[in-house]
């Protein structure tokens, strides 16, 4: 099995002994139960990352590591953003955490028209907190030491914008009557931004999916049946992983 990993705010970039405490170091010696000899890596979630032996334990929330020299991984290309559409419950999480899991690099919580769940004042604060913790936690489960970036809520403007920098743009909108080519056929390209917008389970309104092709977007479909909100994101990101050689 491949080492657990923890979080840090900073990483000496030329390694040596090192204390992982507070509620990571809690997790490491009361949960985890590590002991002398085994492998961790330390992370940022930003890229930056150490292997390390632990050489022993304080008390029930101090590690004691032996780091390597810091190393960063490089910026994945083509870098895979997906908008989501606010799911309704606790669905939202369960997206957060499968599309950290497959390998997205960075997640737009959208209030989209036909969305029933709204992100208001501290409500919405604590949800968008809920789902910048699920990526956090999908990180270090998957073995991830770039972690996605959950960014704050996106109004239907703001994400019409970022489909006008991205160098691939893909609505997934599953009303058939309206003409949308087969996702696994698209020509993708081989770095820069890929965007992937998916609706709410209403489906993107016209007036929306008109915005979003305007601003340079075309319609796409992942098959003959209807995905959930909270699993299109992740089939469709898990099909442009593999399509791109970023799973290669």
């Amino acid at each position: 099995m491949t080492a657990p990993v923890f979080v840090v705010d900073h990483l000496d970039a030329h390694g040596g002994p090192f204390v992982l405490d507070g509620p990571e170091g809690r997790h490491a010696v009361s949960v985890k139960r590590l002991e002398p000899g085994e492998e961790v890596v330390l992370t940022d979630g930003a890229g930056r990352h150490a292997t390390g032996e632990v050489t022993g334990t304080e008390g029930k929330d101090r590690l004691l590591v032996r780091l390597a020299p810091v190393t960063e991984e490089p910026e994945p290309s083509p870098r895979i953003t997906v908008v989501q559409a606010l799911p309704k419950g606790d669905r939202g999480e369960l997206a957060v955490e499968m599309m950290t899991e497959v390998g997205v690099d960075a997640i737009v919580p959208w209030q989209a028209a036909r969305c029933i769940t709204q992100w208001r004042g501290e409500r919405g604060a604590k949800a968008l907190g809920k789902w910048r913790g699920t990526a956090r936690e999908a990180g270090k489960q998957s073995r991830r030491v770039r972690f996605p970036r959950v960014a704050d809520a996106a109004s239907t403007k703001q994400v019409a914008a970022l489909l006008t920098d991205a160098d691939f743009a893909a609505v997934l909108h599953s009303d058939f009557d309206h003409p949308g080519a087969p996702l696994a056929t698209a020509e993708l390209p081989a770095e820069g931004e890929i965007v992937l917008v998916v609706g709410p389970e209403g489906g993107v309104a016209a007036d929306e999916l008109a915005l979003f092709l305007e601003a340079g977007a075309g319609a796409y479909v992942l098959g003959r049946s209807v995905l959930r909100t909270s699993t299109a994101g992740t089939a469709a990101a898990a099909l442009v992983l593999g399509r791109t050689g970023r799973w290669s």
